[in-house]
């Protein structure tokens, strides 16, 4: 057995462990104050270590989570004594108590031997694990083949245990909060159930399911035996089961989670010694889309994990309902979510070797930002119609498109629908409408969750108290409240933008046209509605979301990992569409601007309609099988070559198959290999799936989509790309009175991230 890449924290006897204390600006930030785990101060390790021998200090592991973010006091731990030393010496204790009893020696995949053990009973709070070494059985005469060696010094590991029902970092419980449990369906019929507390817990349910030889999915009707009709599979390790699988779901840090793994009844119920025999040692952790309406509500439904393209190869499958981002719009308490439901499959089959993370649309904002800010949970990410986030990609695009909508409409025969276009960076004009109806998600009164009562929503007059059904407040503990209004800070801002500029400097609108488009645009006020003011960022906020990470700094622990992107082209989509291509190179221009490179990122387009992100889709599930692969050799590198770059370790390990590519052509498209640019056209894949962009990058702003709040510079029309005559030129001094912005430096408050595994 190997201890797991994700989360392995492994303190030797001797070594200085350091608790570091942080603020995200040098004075105190309302709603933002970080403590970095212990573990984050050590050095990162990728797998298990070098064998060991006689000199080694005894080593103590946590495997099933970071020490300090233990949910329900249980941890599976690891004790690794010198190679000489007789693993019957060891002594465990956890929080004084003599917790040895609950060890058992295990043989390491990469030679000697170890103890490991789950440990329960841990209280609410810091308590310490403690690894001894004690006298030999029997009592301490005669001379051992370790006499001449003195014992080595105990270990001490701090751990830190939550509530199962949280919060561990994410920062206070929203409320009010809606439970789903007596909604969620179960495989094989019923639900959940009522909630048992008011934080939505419930009773774990373990279900069997098979998939008949048919290719349908059946409740196992005797736990006992494999069903007659069941088909078998063949694994990604060649292991030929029966096509049954264990699926668990239950409750952790109020969401519902399911787990499912290949499993044939009538063996024992797995354990992390006992695995399942069908399961490949890797678990695929399945990220769901949304966010209008996630908020205030468990939710009742996961991304889904009977999964036929992922389980039939060993994989196993993991969600839960506060990783719908249709439930939790959300990203740090999604990796809260993820880090508890990661845990708790690993107490029951034991800590994968690797984790994958699959999501898109709302999916992929997770996927990436968990495995940016909380890194180790994710080991490669496989993600589709992508976004870095939803606060600074989409919410910017998709307030512009309302702006620009309803400036329109206000303004009708101002601008020709082409120029409407031309403004936008659309492909499509109806592209504008559909992205303004998205705007909701900043409109406290716009999607709320239907089972939140009337009574407690948002009302401007009626009810200014209650419940906001929008982005900010529900990243109130990151953000903070404005003591002055009550209000979550906000960072949203417009200031000097200068809407159509690139239209204007192509001749497709003009310079009067220009200037009353700006003239009129406007901005939202606190309650999203569109008002004549310039939409005006919070300070704190701005610096909040570039030091938290919840503007994707893409310097965390994604830089480390393979990313996958496939994406089924839609910026063509009839009626318009949200999920724009152009999305995808701002992922890898944050990427390349944290860190000089984006040689981990992969981009893959296809038609939609062409097999789409499944796992059981030619691309897609290629495209798994080889992150698969990309991972397990990155970190086998790294534990081979531990003090090399982890970069150059992941750019030599990517497979060949992994390349740029986009597939052209019908009934039988053709695979072109080439690097993939934002372009409207010029090269086969540009011309195929052309690259449009949004009304702010039409206005000048970079394509990372990274600047929440410009910096002003003075409009001066000599200075001006356009041409002016002095008419518009006083004209255009007075619309932009504040300046106009100056993408060629960094924005306001921009900044790196201020680390990772930050506590709110």
């Amino acid at each position: 057995m190997t201890a797991p890449s994700w989360n392995r924290v492994l303190i030797n006897g001797g070594a200085a462990v350091t608790a570091v204390l942080c603020t995200l600006s040098g004075a105190p930030l309302t709603g933002l104050g970080v403590l970095p785990a212990v573990a984050a101060a050590l050095p990162p390790a990728a797998g298990p270590e070098a064998p060991r021998d006689a000199r080694d200090p005894l080593a103590l592991e946590v495997l099933s989570s970071r020490p300090d973010t233990v949910m329900g006091g249980t941890v599976l731990v690891r004790v690794t004594p010198p190679a000489s030393l007789p693993v019957d010496r060891v002594r465990l204790e956890a929080g004084g108590r003599d917790v040895t009893g609950s060890l058992r020696p295990v043989r390491l995949d990469e030679g000697g031997s170890a103890l490991e053990g789950l440990v329960t009973g841990l209280p609410e709070g810091r308590s310490d694990l403690v690894a001894s070494v004690g006298e030999p059985p029997g009592g301490g005469g005669g001379r051992s083949r370790t006499a001449d060696a003195p014992a080595p010094e105990p270990v001490r590991v701090p751990v830190t245990s939550h509530p199962p029902t949280g919060p561990v970092f994410s920062g206070p419980h929203e409320e009010p909060f809606v439970c789903g449990t007596d909604r969620f369906p179960l495989h094989g019929g019923g639900t959940l159930g009522p909630p048992l507390d008011e934080d939505c817990s419930a009773e774990t349910v373990v279900r069997h399911m098979y998939r008949t030889e048919g290719g349908d999915w059946e409740p196992v009707p005797d736990p006992g035996r494999v069903p007659r009709d069941a088909a078998t599979t063949t694994t990604s390790t060649g292991a030929r089961v029966p096509y049954t699988v264990r699926v668990e779901t239950g409750t952790v840090n109020r969401s519902v989670y399911e787990t499912a793994v290949l499993y044939t009844p009538g063996l024992p119920e797995p354990d992390p010694w006992s695995p399942p025999e069908g399961w490949n040692r890797r678990l695929v952790y399945k990220f769901g889309g949304g966010c209008p309406g996630g908020w205030y509500t468990q939710g009742s439904r996961t991304a889904g994990v009977l999964d036929h393209g992922m389980l039939s190869r060993g994989y196993a499958v993991a969600s839960a309902s506060l990783n719908v981002f249709g439930n939790n719009c959300n990203d740090l308490l999604a990796a809260e979510t993820t880090a508890a439901v990661k845990q708790r499959f690993s107490l029951t089959h034991g800590a994968p070797d690797l984790a994958l993370g699959w999501g898109s649309s709302g999916g992929a904002y997770q996927a990436h930002q968990i495995a940016d800010n909380q890194p180790g949970l994710l080991d490669g990410v496989l993600v589709s119609q992508a976004f870095p986030d939803v606060a600074f990609s989409v919410v910017p695009a998709v307030t512009d498109a309302l702006l620009l909508r309803e400036y329109t409409r206000a303004h009708p025969g101002a601008l020709s629908r082409e120029e409407q276009r031309a403004v936008s960076g659309f492909l499509l004009r109806e592209s504008i409408d559909r992205l303004a109806d998205q705007a909701a998600r900043v409109d406290p009164t716009g999607t709320c969750p239907s089972r939140l009562p009337e009574e407690e929503r948002y009302h401007p007059e009626d009810n200014p108290g209650g419940a906001r059904c929008e982005i900010y407040a529900h990243t109130r503990n990151v953000y903070g409240t404005d003591p002055a209004t009550g209000l979550p800070r906000r960072p949203l801002d417009n200031v000097g933008v200068q809407y159509g500029l690139g239209a204007l400097l192509e001749g497709r609108i003009d310079a009067d046209q220009f200037l009353h488009l700006n003239e009129h645009i406007g901005g939202l006020d606190a309650d999203g509605r569109v008002t004549e003011r310039r939409t005006v960022a919070d300070l704190r906020a701005t610096v909040a979301a570039y030091r938290s990470g919840r503007l994707l700094s893409g310097g965390g622990g994604l830089a480390d990992i393979p990313v996958v992107d496939y994406r089924a082209y839609e910026d063509d989509a009839e009626g318009g569409d949200l999920h724009m291509r152009y999305h995808s190179f701002s992922v890898r221009e944050r990427l390349r601007s944290a860190n000089g490179t984006a040689d981990n990122h992969v981009m893959l387009v296809e038609a939609r309609g062409r097999g789409g992100f499944s796992a059981a889709a030619p691309v897609a599930g290629r495209a798994l099988a080889e992150l698969d692969a990309w991972a397990t050799d990155v970190s086998r590198a790294r534990r081979a070559d531990p003090g090399r770059a982890a970069i150059d370790h992941v750019r030599a390990a990517r497979p060949e198959w992994l390349a740029d590519s986009c597939w052209v052509g019908s009934p039988a498209p053709q695979r072109v290999v080439t690097e993939q640019r934002p372009l409207t056209g010029g090269d086969r894949c540009s011309d195929a799936y052309p690259v449009h962009t949004s009304p702010r990058i039409v206005a000048g702003a970079p394509l990372a989509s990274d600047v929440v709040k410009c910096r002003l510079t003075p409009f001066d029309a000599d200075a001006h790309p356009a041409d002016f005559t002095e008419e518009q030129a006083e004209r255009a001094a007075e619309v932009f009175s504040e300046g106009v912005c100056d993408w060629s430096v960094p924005g306001v408050g921009q900044q790196g991230l201020a680390g990772t595994w930050l506590r709110f």
